[in-house]
């Protein structure tokens, strides 16, 4: 199982020494979250809290997570780094496959692309985009990011996404991993179908289980239970070495984690608490020595 180390709601002054320290002690990736903005009103219930609240107010930073990665690949060598989730609802393919295809070269194929639709429609009509049929659209735009990030001249022509004979230059030299994600039927079905794998919310152990099994079953479905696949998980009560073994069993295949805030300490923690935080985690379980046991 692989270790993550997630950035949400933190200082953005801290996230070059947050990669720094990360490779140094072992971690495989960073994630990086997604948001926009802060709408003081929203009209819709966020999907991952019981009471539908959203878990940051108005004051806490977020960096554009393409960005972020383009400037935490150039202080690294080795460590990846993945959006998780990008929300591609509110977005245009084009744009964000040139963007993409960008931090992919510039990190040396270090980047993974966590995407999902988005859960406000303010997102949506503020940028310009209707919320309705998102689901789709949001199929249609893998369809086309793929598309040009697999390099040579190519053309789409869909029900929301039209163009002629283009080319992207230069293209990726290796495959940009996607890993969908959400919760829903049709997100898991989504990530089964054309996903190199699948990232979750904050879960349970019992339901990330469940949902692997599922994910699985659907994959098999779609004749793609031999192909490689990733499952990024969120995990609330599976803690310790012995948590950690039963997530891997579960199906985990790469585990998130914030290691400041399971030692007690809050996001805008300074940085050299996160960092001995980073150290202490990766002394427990990267090097721990669990997994050959």
């Amino acid at each position: 199982m692989q270790y993550t180390c997630s950035v949400a709601m933190g200082p953005i002054d801290q996230l070059l020494e947050i990669a720094r320290t990360a490779e140094e002690v072992g971690f495989d990736s960073i994630a990086l979250p997604d948001s926009l903005f802060y709408m003081e009103k929203q009209s819709a219930d966020y999907p991952y809290t019981p009471d539908g609240s959203r878990m940051w107010n108005e004051d806490t930073p977020w960096v554009d997570p393409l960005i972020a990665a383009g400037a935490m690949g150039a202080v690294t060598s080795t460590l990846r780094f993945y959006t998780n989730v990008m929300k591609l609802g509110s977005r245009n393919p084009l744009l964000l496959a040139r963007q993409v295809g960008s931090v992919a070269n510039l990190t040396g194929d270090r980047f993974g692309f966590g995407v999902g639709i988005g859960w406000a429609p303010e997102e949506f009509e503020w940028c310009g985009v209707p919320y309705a049929k998102r689901g789709k659209r949001v199929d249609e735009m893998i369809e086309v990011i793929k598309l040009v990030l697999g390099g040579g001249m190519v053309e789409f022509h869909g029900e929301f996404y039209d163009f002629d004979r283009l080319q992207m230059s230069p293209a990726p030299s290796a495959p940009v991993p996607f890993y969908v994600g959400g919760h829903t039927d049709v997100a898991l079905k989504r990530a089964a179908r054309v996903g190199d794998g699948w990232t979750s919310a904050m879960m349970t152990g019992e339901q990330l289980a469940e949902t692997i099994g599922t994910i699985n079953a659907l994959r098999a479905e779609y004749g793609r239970v031999d192909q490689p696949f990733e499952f990024q998980a969120v995990c609330i009560d599976k803690f310790g070495v012995d948590g950690h073994r039963e997530l891997a069993e579960a199906g985990v295949t790469d585990n998130i984690v914030i290691p400041w805030v399971f030692d007690g300490l809050g996001f805008d923690a300074p940085i050299e608490q996160k960092k001995d935080s980073l150290k202490r985690f990766a002394d427990t379980y990267i090097h721990s020595g669990w997994q050959d046991r």
